[in-house]
C-alpha cells in the first residue's frame, strides 16, 4: 500500500498544473496582502460627499429665503454648507468632524431657523452663534474631554430624570416603556463613562468602532430582553451575535487592543479560509478529479491493474493520496501566507490573541492565533474531504476529468445559496443536505448551528452518510469496470 501511495504522490508532483495553480495562488496571496496593507480603509470618514455639497450649492441659488415655500429647503441647504465649511478646517479622520456633525450641527440648524425661518429672531440667532463659536473654540483647542464630560453629564441627568418619572408613574404601560427607556439611557451612560475612564478620544479608530458596536448591540439586546414576544430561531441567533459583539467590544475597550484588526498577519491567518479557501478546494478537486480518470484516458490503468494488488487496494491508495494532498495543500498555503504576510506585515501581530465569546461558559476566551487556526482547519476539513470525495467518485465512475472537477466546484460555490435558501424560508427538509452540516465551525464555543434542529452528532452522521453514498458505489463500479477496450 505504501509503495502505491508513494507512486501516486510522485505522479502528482510531476504535474505542471499543480505548480501553475500554486503559483497563481501565491500571486493572489501577495496581491491580497498588499491590498490589505496599503489600501484597506482604517476608518477615515467623510460626513458630506463633495457631490452633495456641490448639489446644495447649486440648489440654494434657486431658492429665496423670503419665500415661504422655499424657506425649509433653504435652511437645510444653508446648514449643510455652513457645517461643511466648519469641517473643511480638519482632516476627514479628525475627531472634530464627528463632534461638528453630532453636537454643532443642531445649533447651526437652529441659528439658521432664527435667521431665515417664518419667525425670525435675531437675538436668539446671536445666542446660537455664541454657542457655536464657543464649541468651535473647544474644537480648535483639541479639547475633546469637554465634550466627553458633557456627554457623561447629559447621560447621568437623563437616567436620573427617567428614574424620577418611574417613581411617580402608576400607569402599567408607561412603566414598561420607562423600563426600556431607562435601560437604553443606562447604556448611553455606560458608553459615556467608558469614553472618559478609558481616555477614548472621539474619532473613527478601532476604539470608537468598539464603542459604537457596544452601544448598538446593547440597544438590540436590551430591546429583545424587554420584549415579551417569543423569539424565532433566527432572532435567537441575532441575539447571540449581539451578545458576542458586546463582550468582544468590551474586551477591546478595556484592554486597548484591536483584536478585530484584519489588515495584519494575525488577521489574515484568523480569516485564512475566508481569504484562500477557494484555492484549497480548487487544488484538491483538481487532484481528486483526475487521479483515476487520467489513468483511463491515457490507458495507464492497465499497467496499474496488472500489478499484484487488488482493485480495492489500488483505489484505496489513490483516495488516501487525495487525503494526504488535502493536508499538504492546507499546510502549504498556510506556510505561504506566513512567509508572504510576514514579509509584508511583519510578525509582531502574532503576539495578539484571537478573542472569541464562549457561550458554553459565558466568558471571553483568548486563543493563540495558531491554535485558533488549527481548530478552524479541523472544523472545516470535513467540507474539503466531502468535495474531494465527490470529485474522486465522479472521476472513477465517469472517467471524465472536466465533469469530476466542474461539478464539485459548482457545488461548493452554490452551497452558500442553498444554505441561505434553507435559512430564509425555514426549509426544514434541507437540514438533511450536506452543505448545512459540513462546516463544524458553527458549533465551536457553544455557537448556534445554521438551522434549528442541527446538532454536532446529527451533522457527523449526515456527513458520514454522504461519504458512504459516494464511496461505496465508487468501489463497486471500479471493481467491475471492464478495461479490455481501453
Amino acid at each position: 500500500m505504501s509503495s502505491l501511495i508513494k507512486n501516486e504522490l510522485t505522479k502528482i508532483f510531476k504535474k505542471k498544473s499543480i505548480y501553475i495553480v500554486l503559483f497563481v495562488t501565491l500571486i493572489f496571496m501577495i496581491l491580497s496582502n498588499c491590498m490589505y496593507k496599503y489600501f484597506y480603509d482604517n476608518g477615515s470618514y467623510s460626513y458630506y460627499s463633495e457631490g452633495y455639497v456641490e448639489y446644495a450649492k447649486e440648489e440654494i441659488k434657486e431658492l429665496d429665503p423670503n419665500k415661504p415655500s422655499d424657506t425649509k429647503m433653504y435652511i437645510e441647504y444653508k446648514t449643510v454648507l455652513d457645517v461643511y465649511d466648519m469641517m473643511k478646517e480638519y482632516e476627514n479622520d479628525a475627531w472634530q468632524i464627528q463632534i461638528i456633525a453630532s453636537r454643532v450641527e443642531p445649533y447651526v440648524t437652529e441659528r439658521n431657523t432664527y435667521l431665515y425661518g417664518a419667525e425670525k429672531n435675531e437675538e436668539q440667532a446671536n445666542k446660537m452663534n455664541e454657542q457655536i463659536n464657543e464649541l468651535l473654540e473647544k474644537l480648535k483647542n483639541d479639547d475633546w474631554r469637554y465634550f466627553a464630560n458633557e456627554e457623561l453629564k447629559i447621560a447621568e441627568e437623563k437616567v436620573k430624570s427617567l428614574e424620577e418619572e418611574k417613581n411617580l408613574t402608576e400607569d402599567k404601560q408607561r412603566l414598561e416603556e420607562l423600563e426600556l427607556e431607562i435601560a437604553t439611557a443606562e447604556i448611553d451612560l455606560e458608553v459615556a463613562k467608558y469614553r472618559v475612564d478609558e481616555d477614548i478620544k472621539y474619532g473613527y479608530d478601532y476604539m470608537n468602532t468598539a464603542l459604537t458596536n457596544y452601544k448598538e448591540c446593547s440597544y438590540n439586546a436590551t430591546q429583545i430582553d424587554n420584549s415579551n414576544a417569543e423569539l424565532t430561531y433566527q432572532e435567537k441567533k441575532d441575539y447571540n451575535e449581539s451578545i458576542e459583539t458586546i463582550e468582544i467590544s468590551k474586551y477591546i475597550i478595556e484592554n486597548h487592543v484591536n483584536v478585530e484588526k484584519v489588515n495584519d498577519l494575525r488577521g489574515m491567518l484568523s480569516n485564512f479560509f475566508n481569504e484562500f479557501g477557494l484555492f484549497i478546494i480548487v487544488i484538491v478537486v483538481m487532484i481528486a478529479g483526475t487521479i483515476v480518470s487520467e489513468e483511463f484516458n491515457k490507458g495507464t490503468i492497465k499497467l496499474l491493474l496488472v500489478r499484484p494488488y487488488s482493485r480495492n487496494k489500488i483505489l484505496l491508495s489513490k483516495f488516501i493520496t487525495v487525503l494526504i494532498m488535502i493536508v499538504f495543500t492546507v499546510v502549504m498555503l498556510i506556510g505561504m501566507e506566513l512567509i508572504v504576510g510576514g514579509l509584508i506585515f511583519g510578525l509582531n501581530s502574532l503576539n495578539i490573541p484571537v478573542v472569541v465569546y464562549n457561550f458554553s461558559t459565558n466568558m471571553i476566551q483568548e486563543i493563540n492565533v495558531f491554535a485558533y487556526l488549527v481548530t478552524q482547519v479541523l472544523m472545516i476539513i470535513p467540507s474539503v474531504v466531502l468535495l474531494a470525495t465527490l470529485s474522486f467518485a465522479l472521476s472513477t465512475i465517469f472517467t471524465n476529468s472536466p465533469v469530476a472537477i466542474a461539478l464539485p466546484l459548482l457545488g461548493y460555490m452554490g452551497a452558500a445559496a442553498i444554505n441561505q435558501l434553507a435559512i430564509q424560508y425555514n426549509l426544514g427538509f434541507l437540514r438533511y443536505f450536506v452543505t448545512l452540516n459540513w462546516d463544524f465551525t458553527n458549533y465551536l464555543y457553544g455557537g448556534m448551528p445554521l438551522m434549528e434542529g442541527l446538532t454536532p452528532e446529527f451533522s457527523v452522521v449526515i456527513c458520514l452518510l454522504y461519504f458512504l453514498v459516494m464511496m461505496v458505489p465508487t468501489f463497486i463500479i471500479f471493481k467491475k469496470k471492464n478495461i479490455k477496450n481501453i
